[in-house]
């Protein structure tokens, strides 16, 4: 990857000249079913400006219960587009008759709501799928309302590859999807936001607001490139690994919520603190999710062997 990016041909990307990042954006494009895409330094600022270019001020977006566009952007929908976030589901998911139940009646006393945002796969449920048919119902169910329709798709790879289907069927339904190449597939920056021609000129404009135009960007596209190339199918390999992962912690009696859908496995502790900083000394590094609640993630970097002797550190600490 390292030697692709020192061979890539670069161009000036404001101007839309950087031939790699030209190549990398119809790839997505293509990959997801859309017209065009766009290159974004970040997954937040890549599903910041999908937000921006569905809404106005003042707006409702309605997302999943602890939606990253809430729980880990920093606060952006709201400091910067004016947005309120109205969440609806569980466990990463909703019910038709949930999206229209949180719809605003049409009087002046209510912000309107515009936009359906769906996480694909969720990140704060563990990795957990928006399978194809009850993600049909919801969509349709927006669709009916008048809304747009936009999937932070960060790990819609890990979903096209746990389900067997091709990318662009769960993108299907959405005017915006953002694409992260960054995570499983691991590129050291960068994700894309895929839709119309005429949303992707609106979202240049919008990157370019938030700073996130770049000149030779063709160095960090061609980092994508090559992940799309050599490390897209790899991602089951990761699938496989969380489970037994969560296999072993489970058996190390270790509160884990369920077998995993994709690459997060999600597990309980009495004090997470403590036990974050005894795994770290271990050298094993846990994130912490919730109160009580630590994160685990496989990836490219981490092999069977690697999960083996995790699980061996992690026991020392379990009992």
């Amino acid at each position: 990857m390292r030697e692709a990016m020192a061979k890539a041909e670069v161009g000036d990307d404001v101007h839309g000249e950087d031939p790699s990042v030209n190549r990398l954006q119809e790839r997505v494009a293509a990959l997801l079913g859309k017209e065009a895409a766009l290159f974004f330094p970040s997954g937040t600022m890549a599903n910041q400006a999908a937000l921006r270019v569905h809404t106005r001020p003042g707006d409702v977006v309605i997302a999943s219960r602890d939606a990253h566009i809430l729980k880990y952007e920093a606060g952006a929908a709201s400091a910067l587009s004016g947005l309120q976030i109205k969440t609806i589901g569980s466990g990463g998911g909703f019910e038709p008759e949930e999206v229209r139940a949180a719809l605003h009646p049409g009087d002046v006393h209510f912000a309107p709501t515009t936009l359906l945002a769906v996480e694909n796969t969720h990140n704060a449920a563990g990795g957990r799928v928006f399978r194809p048919e009850p993600l049909e119902r919801a969509t349709r169910a927006a669709r009916e309302a008048g809304l747009a329709l936009h999937c932070d798709g960060a790990r819609l790879w890990n979903a096209a590859i746990a389900l067997g289907l091709p990318p662009a069927a769960l993108a299907a339904p959405f005017d915006t999807v953002s694409v992260c190449l960054s995570k499983g597939l691991g590129a050291p920056v960068g994700s894309l936001v895929a839709g119309s021609h005429a949303l992707v000129g609106k979202l240049r404009r919008v990157r370019k607001m938030l700073g996130g135009g770049m000149r030779q960007a063709g160095v960090l596209a061609a980092a994508g490139l090559f992940a799309l190339d050599h490390q897209l199918a790899r991602l089951t390999e990761d699938h496989d690994n969380a489970v037994r992962l969560a296999s072993g912690l489970a058996e190390a009696g270790l509160g884990v919520e369920g077998t995993p859908e994709t690459n997060i496995v999600m597990f309980r502790v009495a004090d997470d603190g403590a036990f974050q900083r005894e795994a770290r000394e271990r050298g094993v590094l846990l994130g912490r999710a919730d109160p009580g609640r630590l994160r685990a993630v496989t990836h490219l970097d981490v092999t069977r062997s690697d999960v083996d002797e995790a699980l061996g550190r992690i026991r020392s600490i379990a009992h």
